[in-house]
C-alpha cells in the first residue's frame, strides 16, 4: 500500500461547497440541432416564456434575413401562407415575411439528481443541483396554423355557396341515453390517455419571462449565486460526512421496492396474475373473457397438473354445454341488478333472451338474428351482442356457431353430457313458458339418414395393404411395359371376389368430405376408383421413392405443397419417359402413409382459419434411423397442442425428455420443420396469411 501512495502522490486538495441559492432555477440548455461552435448568445433574443410544473420553454430568436443564406421569397411566402394577406395583431410575422423561429423545449432526462453546474475559483469547487436539463429545437407550429388557415378559407367558400333560403330541418326522432358512472379502471384509462395529458398541459398557464445575454450585467449578478454564499463547513453539512455516512450513501441498504401493479384494460388478463387467484376463480374469469371455449383449450391456458375433474366441477359452474363447447351462463356476464350498456335492459330480461340463444344452438348449427329478434323482442343492439359471443355471420346461412363440435369430449365425458342435457331441457320448459313457444316450432326437419360407417386409420391401412398385394403382380406388368416403351397401354382392372363396401354417408359437420382421421374413405363417394384411386396404386416404388426424397429434403409438407412439388417432378421429366399416371391426391397420401417414414400431423388449426382443407393435412418425416428423430418427433408433439408456440416452449419440451439440448440442435430442428413469423413459430405451410 505504500508504494502504491508514493506512485500516485496527492497533488492538491480542493474544497468542495455546494450552492443553493439558484438550486430550484437553475436549468441547463442544449441545442442539438447546432455545432457547439455556433451559439446564439450574440443573436437577438424576442421573447421567452416558461411552464414550470412542465419545465417547458419557448425562446423566440430573430433571423439574419440580410444574410446571403437567406431566401427572401421563401420567407414571403411563409408568412403569407401563416397570416394572409390581412394584418392584425395576432399576426405571427408583422413584417410580411419569416424574421423569427421559435424554440421549443422537450426534457432529456426526467431525473436530475446526478446532474450539477460547477464553478472553479481561488481553488474552490462550487456545485449548484440542476433542476432540468432541456434541449432546444425548431419548434414548426407556423405551418399548423398555416393549414388550419388554408381549412377556414375552404369552409368559407363552401359556405359560401350554399343558398340561403334553405328548407327548414326535417325534423328526427332522437334517443335519450343515460351515460354510466365511470368506474375506476375506467377513469384510470381516461387519466392515462394522451387527449387528457394533452389537455392538462394545455391548462398550466405561460410565465413570460425577460431575457439578458450572456454579456448583460444582470446575467453577471444572476452568475454570483452560482458560489456558495457561507463558507462555514457548519452551513455545508451536506458534504460533511463521517466514514460510515459516507459508505452508507455509496452503498444504500437494499429496500422493498413497493411492486405497483399496472392498470390495465378490464378485458386483458395477466395469466401471472390469473394464477394466483383460486382454481374456480380462474374458470370464471377466462370463460367471462372468451365466452365459448372447447374444453382441451381450456385445460391448456391452466397450468401444467392441473387435475382435469377439478376444471370440470368448477366450469359446469359457470358454463353450459353447447355442442361440446362450453359457453359462459349469462348471469356470469349479466350480474342481478345490472342493465343493458346498450339500452338499460335489466339482466333478468338479457339472461332470458340469451339462454335463448343458447338453447337454439343447442338444435342447430346456424340461426337467424330475424328469428331471434321476434321471439326474444329485445332491442338490435342486445341481440347482436348475444350472437356475436358466439356465433359469426355467414352469407346467406345466418349466424354459425362459433367452434366445430367437440365429439371427442362429449365421447369422453357422456356422464357430464348427459347432466347438461338435462339442464337444458329445464331450461327449455321455462324458456317455453316466458316466450310462449313449442320445440317443434325450431327442430329442423330431416330425412332419414342411414347410421354413418366409421373407419379407423388403422383399418384404413391394412386395407391399402390387401389392395397392394392383390394388385402388385398387375402392377408390375404395366410398369415393364411402360418401360419398354410400348405405345398403346390397356388399362387392367383388377378383380375383387369381396361384397362391396358400404358406402360412407356420415354428415360432414364433424369430418368434412367424408374422411375419416383426416383421410377420406376408401368408401367415400369422392374416393376416385375410375381415375386410379385405389390405394394399390400406391405402391409404385417411383411414387414411394419420390415421397421419401421429397420428405428427407422438406422434413415436413402440406399435402397441397406435396401436389405442388409432385407436379414440378413430372412437368421436369423428360416427354414420353414419365412413369406417373393418373396419380390422385388419394394417392399420395396413401403413399406418404405406406412409407412408414412419415406420418401425419394433427395440427389444430383455429376454427376461424382461411386455410384449405389439403393446406390443413401436414406430414412430417417420422423415422430416418438418426437419433435427431427424437427431437423432430418431440417438435410434432408439440404441434399437435397448438398450430403456433413459442420459441422457449419447444426448448423446455424438449429439455424435459431428451436433457441438455444445444443451442444448434434447435436452431436445426426449427429450419429443417418450421417458419417464423412476429415472434411464433409454425409448422412448414400453416402460417395464416
Amino acid at each position: 500500500m505504500a508504494s502504491g501512495d508514493d506512485d500516485d502522490p496527492i497533488i492538491e486538495e480542493i474544497d468542495v461547497y455546494l450552492a443553493k441559492s439558484l438550486a430550484d432555477k437553475l436549468y441547463l440548455f442544449q441545442y442539438p440541432v447546432r455545432p457547439a461552435t455556433m451559439t446564439y448568445d450574440d443573436v437577438t433574443h424576442l421573447a421567452a416564456k416558461i411552464k414550470p410544473k412542465q419545465q417547458r420553454v419557448e425562446l423566440e430568436i430573430s433571423m439574419d434575413t440580410v444574410s446571403p443564406n437567406y431566401c427572401r421569397s421563401k420567407g414571403e411566402q411563409i408568412a403569407l401562407n401563416v397570416d394572409g394577406t390581412g394584418y392584425d395583431e395576432t399576426n405571427t410575422y408583422s413584417a410580411k415575411m419569416m424574421d423569427k423561429q421559435t424554440f421549443s423545449s422537450i426534457q432529456a432526462t426526467t431525473n436530475t439528481s446526478r446532474y450539477a453546474a460547477a464553478v472553479f475559483r481561488k481553488g474552490e469547487l462550487h456545485v449548484t443541483p440542476l433542476t432540468g436539463i432541456l434541449q432546444m429545437r425548431p419548434s414548426f407550429s407556423y405551418l399548423d396554423k398555416a393549414d388550419n388557415k388554408t381549412r377556414e378559407r375552404e369552409a368559407a367558400n363552401e359556405g359560401g355557396d350554399s343558398s340561403q333560403d334553405e328548407a327548414e330541418e326535417e325534423v328526427k326522432a332522437i334517443t335519450v341515453r343515460f351515460a354510466r358512472p365511470e368506474s375506476e379502471q375506467a377513469r384510470q384509462r381516461r387519466i392515462q390517455s394522451y387527449e387528457f395529458l394533452q389537455k392538462k398541459q394545455a391548462e398550466e398557464p405561460w410565465v413570460h419571462l425577460t431575457y439578458h445575454g450572456v454579456k448583460d450585467g444582470r446575467s453577471d449578478h444572476e452568475r454570483q449565486y452560482l458560489f456558495c454564499q457561507s463558507v462555514d463547513a457548519s452551513e455545508n453539512s451536506e458534504l460533511v460526512k463521517t466514514p460510515k455516512e459516507y459508505l452508507a450513501m455509496l452503498m444504500p441498504p437494499l429496500a422493498e421496492e413497493k411492486v405497483v401493479k399496472p392498470v390495465g384494460p378490464s378485458n386483458v388478463l395477466s395469466m401471472a396474475q390469473l394464477r394466483t387467484l383460486p382454481l374456480g376463480e380462474q374458470v370464471k374469469t377466462l370463460m367471462k373473457n372468451v365466452k365459448v371455449m372447447p374444453f382441451a383449450n381450456l385445460m391448456g391456458l391452466l397450468a401444467s397438473g392441473t387435475d382435469s375433474t377439478s376444471v370440470l366441477r368448477c366450469i359446469q359452474q359457470v358454463a353450459l354445454l353447447v355442442q361440446g363447447n362450453w359457453v359462459v351462463k349469462s348471469d356470469v356476464l349479466y350480474p342481478k341488478n345490472t342493465f343493458s350498456a346498450h339500452s338499460g335492459v335489466p339482466a333478468e330480461v338479457l339472461c332470458r333472451g340469451r339462454d335463448f340463444v343458447m338453447w337454439r344452438f343447442t338444435l342447430e348449427r346456424s340461426v337467424m338474428r330475424k328469428e331471434i329478434a321476434s321471439v326474444i323482442k329485445l332491442p338490435p343492439e342486445d341481440v347482436k351482442e348475444f350472437l356475436e359471443h358466439v356465433a359469426a355471420p355467414r352469407a346467406n346461412r345466418g349466424w354459425e356457431f362459433l367452434l366445430p363440435t367437440d365429439v371427442d369430449f362429449i365421447k369422453k365425458h357422456p356422464d357430464v353430457a348427459h347432466r347438461q342435457n338435462m339442464l337444458w331441457l329445464g331450461i327449455q320448459s321455462k324458456l317455453e313458458k316466458v316466450f310462449n313457444f313449442s320445440k317443434e316450432d325450431f327442430v329442423p326437419k330431416k330425412s332419414a339418414q342411414p347410421d354413418p360407417v366409421h373407419i379407423s386409420g388403422e383399418q384404413r391401412l391394412k386395407m391399402a395393404q390387401e389392395r397392394a398385394q392383390e394388385n402388385q403382380s398387375t402392377l408390375q406388368k404395366d410398369l415393364e411395359a411402360r418401360r419398354a416403351g410400348s405405345s398403346i397401354h390397356i388399362k387392367q382392372e383388377p378383380v375383387s371376389d369381396r361384397e362391396d363396401e358400404p358406402m360412407d354417408t356420415s354428415c360432414s359437420s364433424s369430418i368434412p368430405n367424408g374422411s375419416l382421421n383426416g383421410y377420406p374413405s376408401a368408401t367415400s363417394p369422392d374416393f376416385d376408383h375410375t381415375n386410379g384411386g385405389s390405394p394399390a396404386n400406391t405402391a409404385s416404388p417411383e411414387l414411394q421413392d419420390f415421397v421419401i426424397k421429397t420428405f428427407r429434403k422438406h422434413f415436413v409438407i402440406t399435402l397441397n405443397e406435396l401436389k405442388r412439388l409432385f407436379n414440378l417432378h413430372v412437368a421436369s421429366m423428360p416427354v414420353g419417359q414419365s412413369v406417373f399416371h393418373s396419380i390422385s391426391d388419394h394417392m399420395l397420401q396413401d403413399a406418404i402413409l405406406l412409407s412408414q417414414q412419415c406420418k401425419q400431423i394433427m395440427v389444430p388449426f383455429p376454427a376461424q382459419t382461411k386455410a384449405a382443407p389439403d393446406e390443413q393435412k401436414v406430414f412430417g418425416l417420422w423415422e430416418t434411423g438418426e437419433d435427431f428423430d427424437k427431437h423432430r418427433r418431440l417438435l410434432y408433439d408439440v404441434f399437435t397442442k397448438n398450430y403456433r408456440v413459442r420459441r422457449n416452449i419447444i426448448q423446455a419440451r424438449l429439455a424435459q425428455e431428451l436433457g441438455d439440448v444445444s443451442k444448434a440442435d434447435i436452431d436445426r430442428l426449427l429450419n429443417e420443420c418450421c417458419s417464423s413469423h412476429a415472434g411464433m413459430w409454425y409448422l412448414k405451410g400453416t402460417i395464416q396469411s
